[in-house]
């Protein structure tokens, strides 16, 4: 399994491995484009990433697995959108995998070496599943060495590591066991590049994505609180979700096989967790793109959330307390309620607006010249300032006039 060359030796890059198994430069292109979109990017990135995988060399990569079912990689063995199983597994330099290479024993351990020395700081190590810590890690041994043994070894001499699956994240399913199984994080603490893929099992398109990411970029993509790239679990599977519609006008399966459930209503109480889950199910998919466990007809049991297997289940009782549009009322009575709710605070505002004015004429007074002051909230016509009166003796009054019908008596 070890990479191929040209003939002046030179490493070939991905696209050259690409284009010699036959993969046409359209094809190639497309590839690009939605590695663009997975990332979140503009398409006019797809250009900047095709550049990079044309002139960089193919990712050395060490797989490793210690407690975990193989789920993961049976997912990536069995994709192909878009490209993943050629990308992954034929252009990258998949150096060791113990699950699918053929070598064994001794003769295997030791291309783990000759990567370790020849390739160190320079190569990808995936790591899936938990790392058992419990007496010593004796739970979990290849070659007469402890799994926490062998994963700081592989990891720390590695360029980036990418923790694949929920056990390989926080221990996932084998956490729950007496094995005192952990993730790689707090197995070999301190990496300066780990990226977590949390799903049980991954999506490999998201893995894809983050290989395009790095030798485009030559840095891992942005990461939450979590290590798991933005672009992959940065959205609620609930906003991305085709059922939201349902779910916000309140139409809900209510018992397997019944009338919601054929016609695709929300399955929020069958216990769906896509409120409370984050992750591109929903638009990445699964089989080519086909579909994802929603879309099937099972809720979301937030498999890429943090220690899902504890907090998540039980995964077919209800989420308590999701205070969102639509839940436990029908479209009809949520019209109801909103016209009634605008009604009410319609004449609220009117009513408001009286007792304002009523208590501005309250609080009016009366200066010391007899003019009416406004209340502080009602303003009224400002009155010009009174004349000073003039200095001096005070000048006679003015005769009075005749009244206007005095020459008619």
């Amino acid at each position: 399994m070890v990479g191929s060359t040209t003939l002046d030796a030179r490493p070939l890059t991905l696209f050259e491995e690409l284009a010699r198994r036959g993969v046409s430069r359209r094809r190639f292109l497309r590839f690009c484009t939605a590695m663009a979109a997975t990332l979140a990017l503009p398409a006019s990135y797809a250009p900047r990433i095709a550049r990079a995988l044309e002139t960089k060399p193919k990712p050395v990569v060490v797989w490793r697995e210690f407690q975990d079912c193989t789920g993961n990689t049976m997912s990536m063995l069995r994709s192909s959108h878009p490209d993943i199983a050629e990308l992954v597994l034929e252009a990258v330099s998949l150096e060791y995998h113990e699950t699918i290479m053929a070598g064994a024993g001794r003769a295997a351990e030791e291309v783990v070496e000759r990567v370790r020395r020849e390739h160190r700081g320079d190569y990808v190590a995936i790591v899936e599943g938990a790392i058992p810590i419990a007496e010593g890690g004796i739970y979990c041994t290849i070659g007469g060495r402890t799994a926490l043994d062998l994963v700081g070894e592989v990891c720390r001499d590695a360029a980036l590591t990418i923790a694949i699956g929920a056990c390989a994240w926080d221990g996932g399913l084998v956490a729950q066991g007496p094995t005192g199984a952990v993730g790689v994080d707090a197995a070999v603490p301190g990496l300066p590049a780990l990226i977590n893929l949390g799903g049980c099992p991954h999506n490999v398109a998201n893995t894809a994505a983050v290989l395009v990411h790095y030798l485009t970029f030559g840095e891992p993509p942005a990461l939450d609180r979590y290590k798991r790239p933005l672009f992959a679990y940065g959205h609620v599977v609930h906003d991305q979700c085709e059922r939201r519609a349902h779910f916000d006008a309140g139409r809900y399966v209510e018992a397997w096989g019944d009338e919601g459930h054929r016609r695709g209503w929300c399955l929020y109480k069958m216990g769906c967790k896509g409120p409370q889950a984050t992750y591109n199910c929903p638009t990445v998919r699964w089989n080519d793109g086909t579909s994802w466990p929603v879309k099937a007809g099972h809720g979301c049991i937030a498999c890429a959330s943090p220690d899902f297997w504890a907090t998540m289940s039980p995964f077919y009782a209800r989420l308590p307390d999701v205070h969102m549009i639509g839940v436990d009322i029908d479209a009809q009575t949520l019209g109801v309620g909103l016209v009634g709710a605008v009604a009410g605070l319609t004449v609220l505002h009117g009513a408001g607006k009286a007792i304002q004015h009523r208590r501005a004429r309250h609080r009016a007074t009366l200066d010391a010249a007899g003019r009416v002051v406004p209340g502080p909230l009602e303003p009224g016509p400002v009155e010009p300032p009174a004349e000073t009166p003039p200095t001096g003796p005070p000048a006679e009054p003015p005769a009075a006039e005749p009244p206007a019908c005095a020459g008619l008596s």
